[in-house]
């Protein structure tokens, strides 16, 4: 992978704000989870070749539970498999923050005891031969 054993992994995690709600009920765009793959797979990439590459394409998406403003998420992936300029990466998005929903404390938030898997996912990215800085 990165001329170690030790695989490549990134996390991202934040707070769904209120502004990225969209439906009823406080309800968040599943787009938001393929938008936080994105940046976790161009973090992967500059970790292992040096460069943003691009993403081709998503083999598989599940989108397993609803994701709330107020929620915490955290978001990771590491890279699967490395071919000479396409590498295919696996990502998972879970909920490990919620709102408490305490009537008079709208700031209070619990932390899961198990966080809730909300999505997972898979694809390619590439990075062009001449744009890669790290050696194999």
């Amino acid at each position: 992978m990165n001329n170690t054993t030790t695989p490549i992994t990134s996390l991202i995690r934040l707070r769904i704000s209120a502004h990225e709600a969209h439906y009823a009920g406080e309800l968040v765009d599943g787009a938001k989870m393929l938008q936080l793959f994105g940046d976790v797979a161009t973090e992967l990439l500059i970790r292992s070749d040096g460069d943003e590459g691009l993403f081709v394409a998503y083999d598989k998406v599940e989108f397993l539970a609803p994701v709330h403003a107020g929620d915490y998420i955290e978001a990771s992936g590491h890279i699967v498999s490395m071919g000479k300029s396409s590498r295919k990466m696996v990502f998972e998005a879970r909920k490990v923050i919620v709102p408490a929903g305490i009537a008079g404390q709208p700031s209070a938030a619990d932390v899961l005891a198990e966080p809730i898997v909300v999505c997972r996912a898979s694809g390619t990215c590439v990075v062009p031969v001449a744009c890669q800085r790290v050696p194999r």
